[in-house]
Order: C-alpha cells, then sequence, then structure tokens
C-alpha cells in the first residue's frame, strides 16, 4: 500500500480582538453576579442585625422572660374562618408582630385574663403598640362570646382547629396551648413562646421582651402592613 501524506488540518486562532471581548464578557458576567449578590446582603443585613442583636448581644444584659424558638415557624398555609363568616389565610397577617393568644371559644377564666394581659401588654407599649397586633386563635370551632366583643375591638380573632394549631404552635411539656401567649415576627415566624399562666408579674417581663425585639427590628419595621 503506497504511502500517503499525512493531512494536517489547521484551526484558526482567536484573534487578540476576540480573546480581549471574551474576557469582557466574563468580566462583566461576575461584575453582574456580585453587584446582585451584594443587594441581596444589603436588602437581608437589617433584619441579620437586628436578630443578632437580640439573639446574640442580648441589649441590657437580661436574660429573656419568654423562650426563644429555633428553628422558627412560619405561619402555616391555613385558612381561618373571621366572626363575620369570611375565610382568612394566616399566612395575611404578616408584617406585624402577632401577640397570639388561643383558647375555646367559650372562654373560661383563664382564657379572661390572657385576653386582658394581652391587651395590657400592647398597650403599654405606648407608641410602639401600632406594630404589635393581638390574636386570638379559638380552636374548638365556636364563636367569640358577645361578653368579650368590646373588649375584642382591634383585635383579630379567628377560629383555627385545634389539630391545626398543634402542627405549627407547641405547648411546654406537661401543658396545653391554651397555657402560654406566643411571640410571632413580622416574617410570620413563630419565635418566641412566654411561660404557662402568666400573670401580672410575668407579664411585666413580657413586656421588656417585646420592647427589646421591638427595639431590635425597628430598622426594618414600621407599624403597618
Amino acid at each position: 500500500m503506497a504511502d500517503e501524506p499525512l493531512g494536517l488540518t489547521v484551526h484558526s486562532m482567536p484573534s487578540p480582538q476576540q480573546t480581549l471581548a471574551a474576557a469582557e464578557d466574563g468580566k462583566r458576567t461576575r461584575l453582574g453576579r456580585m453587584k446582585m449578590l451584594l443587594v441581596m446582603l444589603v436588602c437581608a443585613a437589617p433584619v441579620i442585625a437586628s436578630y443578632f442583636t437580640y439573639y446574640v448581644v442580648r441589649p441590657e444584659g437580661r436574660s429573656a422572660y419568654g423562650e426563644l424558638i429555633d428553628p422558627q415557624r412560619p405561619l402555616p398555609d391555613v385558612a381561618a374562618a373571621a366572626p363575620d363568616g369570611s375565610v382568612v389565610k394566616l399566612p395575611t397577617l404578616r408584617g406585624q408582630w402577632l401577640l397570639v393568644v388561643t383558647s375555646g371559644g367559650e372562654c373560661d377564666s383563664a382564657c379572661e385574663q390572657a385576653l386582658y394581659l394581652q391587651r395590657q401588654l400592647r398597650e403599654g407599649l405606648g407608641r410602639e403598640k401600632d406594630r404589635l397586633d393581638r390574636v386570638w386563635l379559638i380552636s374548638d370551632g365556636r364563636s367569640m362570646p358577645e361578653r368579650l366583643r368590646a373588649a375584642m375591638q382591634g383585635a383579630t380573632v379567628l377560629q383555627v382547629p385545634q389539630a391545626q394549631l398543634a402542627q405549627w404552635l407547641q405547648a411546654a411539656p406537661g401543658h396545653a396551648l391554651a397555657d402560654h401567649m406566643y411571640l410571632v415576627d413580622p416574617m410570620g415566624n413563630w419565635m418566641m413562646r412566654f411561660p404557662p399562666n402568666m400573670d401580672a408579674a410575668g407579664a411585666s417581663r413580657a413586656k421588656r421582651d417585646i420592647e427589646r425585639v421591638l427595639r431590635a427590628s425597628s430598622s426594618w419595621d414600621e407599624a403597618g402592613r
């Protein structure tokens, strides 16, 4: 078989201008990604800073009265019933700090005490009270008693089945959900549980906790949704 000459295919090399353009495109892509990350960090920084202040720095050197929930639990996508019969999705409550009480609709003396302290806690915040909403979650399907309608003016009252509540909130061992008050942040995360069967002295300590989280979040949270 006769020898054949070796064939070589010569590919053209990129010109210096093409190499430079490719390098510039890569540089612009990297800069764009860095700018996006910086924007995300700037947006998240106030939230991160406020939680760092509360959880790590611990202003005023006091220990919290309420128990911090870790990991936090977001509001579930549950449809609740309002007193007028309308349907309210729980995630729509985001945008405000929420102080939550839960009980049956009959509302015994312990429930009335909790609702009274809930109202006093909010009123005691002074000009910051508009950043905190009172929420009463009725867990047994009963309607709010007529005797409490005046006291609950301005509060959010919703019916949520006990089974659904128990998938979100959790009581301390040996206690029922109705024994506690719960604090939910404006992003919709349950983040604190106050000790069971709170009395006036406990409410005073709970108020300090609430004031601290409001102060720590003041750079990014405002009244109103």
